[in-house]
């Protein structure tokens, strides 16, 4: 058992409140036990200048944390007038994951902007990012298509990711702080609903890891993931959208 009563390969409560803002063309407030992000998706009618004429459309993310998301403030990135290296390696770590799961050609010629705020940060943040900001990306495609400005069949997949971690020489599932900050292993995973993988961060912060331990970690990220896809069929379908429909067919 774990500080917060968890079993070794249990996530932390996980919840997708959808349309938690009205103005975005698709709204997540992702929680994970204590972290909360919230996923915007804003659409303009054009893509950068270097792919017009090329039938594709685009998609990119950006991320932040609020300064009072942690336990001390942190200071706006804008107010420094550049961003962490930490900023940059995520939100692109989230943009390139989308894109993996969105047939750019059904897209057409737009861009899709993805936001990911951290309002509250207790680990986990970039893994409940793309988790959220899938679901977010979903309801947005299902809008879009019911204006009539796509012909449905954008997502390829679905998408999810989750931490992993060994603390104590113990192999855990999706990590809190108090766990992340001492853990021997930190490893976040991201996936497809079909079981395979677009991205593996794995780190020996304390020492190494063996071939079996890798494995094992693998394991537990995999029973987090198909738990988390399970959670966001079910926030989208209970949005009104049809998550089939949305992957043509695929689903």
């Amino acid at each position: 058992m774990r500080s917060d009563g968890r079993r070794t390969d249990e996530l932390r409560p996980l919840d997708f409140r959808v349309d938690f803002t009205d103005q975005p063309l698709g709204s997540v407030l992702c929680t994970m036990g204590r972290t909360r992000v919230l996923c915007t998706v804003c659409e303009e009618p054009d893509v950068p200048r270097w792919m017009r004429g090329s039938g594709e459309g685009w998609l990119t993310a950006e991320y932040s944390m609020l300064p009072g998301a942690t336990h001390t403030r942190s200071e706006r990135e804008a107010s420094r007038g550049k961003l962490s290296g930490r900023t940059m390696e995520i939100q692109r770590l989230i943009g390139r994951s989308l894109r993996a799961v969105v047939d750019r050609k059904a897209l057409g010629e737009r861009t899709l902007y993805v936001d990911c705020d951290v309002l509250q940060a207790d680990g986990g943040t970039r893994t409940a990012s793309i988790s959220g900001a899938y679901v977010a990306l979903a309801l947005a495609l299902g809008r879009l298509e019911r204006k009539g400005a796509l012909a449905g069949g954008v997502l390829r997949d679905q998408l999810a990711a989750v931490s992993v971690g060994i603390v104590d020489g113990v192999g855990l599932l999706d990590l809190p702080y108090v766990e992340d900050s001492r853990a021997e292993v930190d490893m976040n995973v991201v996936g497809m609903g079909s079981g395979r993988m677009i991205e593996v961060q794995g780190t020996g912060e304390g020492g190494s890891f063996d071939r079996r331990e890798l494995d094992g970690l693998l394991d537990l990220a995999w029973k987090g993931i198909d738990a988390i896809v399970a959670h966001q069929r079910e926030a989208i379908e209970g949005a009104g959208f049809s998550l089939a429909r949305l992957l043509r067919g695929r689903a």
